[in-house]
């Protein structure tokens, strides 16, 4: 699980991030990242809509997607934010789709 200090909690730095940051669209997500001069730490946001289904289907969703970006903390530039939509086909998607994509979004904001 992310650290809290590892995640992007209000409502206003997700919107900085979404409206200002580099975006990244993949088959089941859409990637916002960011430089953060402000933070010292590498922070991850999830937006599941209830357009991805049921809570349970959201919630699995969700679950991927912070699997797949707890495996990139370590290996990305502190100082980053980055805000993952997942789309109504993410469910449909195994692991490593979403892995991928999230994979490729992050070492293409970064850079």
């Amino acid at each position: 699980m992310l650290a809290r200090a590892n995640r992007v909690t209000s409502a206003g730095d997700y919107k900085v991030t979404v409206r200002r940051g580099r975006r990244f669209v993949g088959a089941n997500t859409v990637a916002y990242v960011r430089p953060n001069p402000e933070s010292t730490q590498v922070r991850f946001g999830f937006i599941v809509a209830k357009n991805v289904g049921t809570a349970v289907r959201r919630n699995t969703v969700r679950r991927r997607l912070k699997a797949a970006s707890y495996e990139m903390v370590g290996s990305m530039t502190p100082g980053t934010d980055v805000v993952i939509r997942a789309l109504p086909g993410a469910f449909d998607a195994s692991w490593v789709t979403l892995r991928a994509e999230v994979v490729r979004a992050v070492t293409k904001g970064v850079m």
